[in-house]
């Protein structure tokens, strides 16, 4: 079992297999497990100042497929009947997504409710490929900012790249 793992580590080490790394951990940190894939994508990145925009936008790829992902649980979800429903906070919360339908999406990069806030679209119904291009529009801007506000605070050799 141990010379399993071993070779599965040493098959996604970085840098030499780092973009379909980046794209994994991008992927399950947008499902509803806790992991965070900006550490991964910096790392990358710090490794292989040239990798800038490959992993920003595998990294966008990966969570935005992810987040689809939770969108499909969510409108699979529809038919089972929510324990919270009548619930004041879970009617406002869901006044304030019907209001603003597949934009609200757009907060799919933030952490703790980013993911859940998928599958309620999805829950909800609201039409799937707008709210799939909302979800790349946050996460791509979430990885644009953290990775470049990363780089300025542990500066390196890849200013050129910009």
């Amino acid at each position: 079992m141990a010379d399993w793992i071993n070779q599965l580590l040493q098959m996604l080490a970085l840098p030499q297999y780092g973009l379909s790394t980046v794209f994994v951990v991008s992927f399950i940190s947008a499902t509803l497990l806790p992991l965070g894939s900006e550490p991964v994508v910096f790392g990358l990145v710090k490794l292989n100042p040239e990798l800038f925009w490959p992993a920003i936008l595998v990294a966008t790829a990966g969570n935005t497929l992810g987040g689809a992902v939770d969108w499909w649980m969510g409108y699979g979800a529809h038919q089972v009947v929510n324990k919270y429903q009548g619930h004041p906070t879970h009617i406002k919360a869901l006044q304030w997504l019907e209001r603003f339908g597949p934009k609200a999406c757009l907060l799919s990069w933030l952490p703790a409710v980013g993911d859940p806030l998928c599958a309620v679209a999805g829950w909800l119904k609201f039409p799937f490929w707008p709210c799939l291009l909302y979800m790349a529009i946050g996460k791509f801007l979430r990885y644009l900012t953290m990775t470049a506000g990363l780089l300025w605070f542990f500066p390196g050799d890849w200013q050129h790249y910009f």
